[in-house]
C-alpha cells in the first residue's frame, strides 16, 4: 500500500509542476491578441493584419516611435471588443483593461491631391487588383533580376524584412498619416527601417516572385487598407 500511495503522490506531484509550467508560459488566449516577434514593427503587424497603425498604437497605449518588445502582448481590437474570456500570463487577477489616455489626432483628409506617385518600377503588369485574393491586393510588375525598385513617393521606410510570410524580402514605405506603400519579392533590400526616402529613389532590386517568375509586388495601403495602384500611379 505504501509504495503505491507514494507513486501516486510522485505522479500528482509531477502532474502539478508541469501545470504550472503551462500557467507560466501561457499567453493570452483568444481571438484578437497578438504576441509580438523579435523582426515585428507596428506598421508590420498593422500591414498583416490589414488595420490602420495609428488605430492599432491608440489601442495598446502607444506613441511615436511605436517601440515594441518581443513578446509584448497587442491587441488586434478596440478595448470595448476584447474577448472576456482572455487570460494573461500573469499570477495577479487580471486588471480591467482601460482605455489608453493617449490622445491621437483624428485622421487627416486623403493626401491624394499633394502626393505625387511615381512607378516603382517598369515593366508588364501581370494581374489586376482584386481584393477578394489574397495574393492579388496590389498589382505583379515583370521584369529582371537586380532591376531597381523605387520609392512611388517620398516617405519613411518603417519596415525592412522578411518578417511576413508570403512577401519575401519586403520593404513598406510610410507616405503620410493615411497612406503606406509596399514593395515585396526584391533579392536586396538597399534600405533599412528609419531612412527617409525621396521619390525615384533606388530601395531595393527586384527578385523572385510566384512560380519563381522575376517580379515586383507592389501594393499601396490607405488607413490599412488596401487600394487599387491603378488608380493612383500615373497612366503610362
Amino acid at each position: 500500500m505504501q509504495k503505491g500511495f507514494r507513486f501516486i503522490w510522485v505522479l500528482l506531484l509531477f502532474s502539478t509542476l508541469a501545470g504550472c509550467t503551462a500557467l507560466k508560459s501561457q499567453s493570452l488566449k483568444g481571438p484578437g491578441w497578438y504576441k509580438v516577434k523579435q523582426t515585428d514593427t507596428l506598421y508590420s503587424i498593422a500591414w498583416r493584419y490589414g488595420l490602420d497603425f495609428r488605430q492599432l498604437a491608440q489601442w495598446n497605449g502607444l506613441t511615436e516611435p511605436y517601440r515594441l518588445k518581443p513578446g509584448q502582448q497587442l491587441t488586434l481590437l478596440e478595448p470595448d471588443r476584447i474577448p472576456s474570456n482572455a487570460t494573461t500570463k500573469t499570477k495577479k487577477p487580471a486588471k480591467p483593461l482601460k482605455k489608453p489616455s493617449v490622445i491621437v489626432k483624428p485622421l487627416t483628409p486623403s493626401y491624394n491631391q499633394v502626393i505625387r506617385w511615381q512607378w516603382p518600377t517598369q515593366g508588364k503588369i501581370l494581374n489586376r487588383f482584386s481584393m477578394t485574393k489574397l495574393d492579388q491586393r496590389g498589382i505583379d510588375i515583370a521584369g529582371k533580376i537586380g532591376q531597381p525598385v523605387r520609392a512611388v513617393a517620398d516617405g519613411k521606410v518603417v519596415y525592412s524584412g522578411t518578417g511576413l510570410s508570403g512577401y519575401g524580402n519586403l520593404i513598406i514605405v510610410k507616405h503620410d498619416n493615411i497612406y503606406l506603400s509596399a514593395y515585396a519579392y526584391n533579392s536586396k533590400r538597399w534600405v533599412k527601417e528609419g531612412k527617409q526616402v525621396k521619390a525615384g529613389e533606388r530601395i531595393a532590386d527586384m527578385g523572385y516572385g510566384k512560380d519563381r517568375k522575376p517580379m515586383l509586388h507592389f501594393q499601396i495601403r490607405k488607413k490599412g487598407k488596401p487600394v487599387d495602384p491603378l488608380k493612383y500611379l500615373p497612366v503610362k
